[in-house]
């Protein structure tokens, strides 16, 4: 999965199972905030990841990431989400505890940290 993608999942994900508002995203691997903002309400998605000068949106489970021109899938399950990135045709998992959010990336075969 692109690191931006994987950013913006991670973002996403941590908002909508933790209800919290934050305006970026930590991401370990790259030692680096990466800033996003937008709205996450029920289903609805619609965030702008400003180091790619893109959105991803639309309603879950289905999400477009403008900035790869494909598709990507999220759904939530409790504290746990997954999904399936269509650009690089693989599966993502992970958790979310306050503010970490874990996810796995099947491409790249390891975990990837974040917090929001």
């Amino acid at each position: 999965m692109n690191p931006g993608t994987r950013a913006c999942i991670a973002y996403i994900a941590g908002r909508a199972i933790s209800g919290k508002s934050a305006g970026s995203v930590y991401d370990y691997s790259r030692s680096k905030h990466v800033n996003i903002s937008g709205t996450i309400e029920g289903d609805h998605v619609n965030v702008y990841d400003y180091d790619r000068s893109c959105h991803v949106s639309g309603n879950l489970p289905s999400l477009y990431d403008y900035g790869n021109s494909a598709h990507v899938s999220l759904t939530l399950d409790g504290t746990s989400f997954s999904g399936y990135d269509y650009q690089s045709s693989k599966h993502y998992s992970g958790n979310v505890s306050g503010n970490s959010v874990s996810l796995y990336d099947y491409e790249e075969s390891k975990h990837f940290s974040f917090s929001v």
